[in-house]
């Protein structure tokens, strides 16, 4: 079974930067043949897909995002990385790493960004 574990939110003043990681594992898991999406969830809303990132590199990103968030994979490690500049509040949410496409992976805890204005 895959495990996908999400790390580096926490509190941020509006403006500042953060840097998420994403470490997927299993037995039978391979990481460099998916595309992959950093997603998040801000409280009362539904989940979204923030970015994304396919097998040869290229990277989309959602209008509310684009110009302040870069995603960018190493699939030496099997990790996704999402960095998050010029925070706004409204970028407040759990974030959740997963494959692009369905079927999703185990949707793994996520971790938390505040940003404080």
């Amino acid at each position: 079974q895959v495990q996908l574990v999400e790390s580096g939110g926490g509190l941020v003043q509006a403006g500042g930067s953060l840097r998420l990681s994403c470490a997927a594992s299993g037995s039978i898991f391979r990481f460099n043949v998916r595309d992959w999406g950093w997603y998040r969830q801000a409280p009362g809303k539904q989940r979204e897909l923030v970015a994304f990132i396919t097998v040869g590199g290229n990277t989309i990103y959602a209008d509310s995002v684009k110009g302040r968030f870069t995603i960018s994979r190493d699939d030496a490690k099997n990790t996704l990385y999402l960095q998050m500049n010029s925070l706004k509040p409204e970028d407040t949410a759990v974030y959740y790493c997963n494959s692009r496409y369905l079927p999703y992976l185990t949707w793994g805890q996520g971790t938390q960004v505040t940003v404080s204005s």
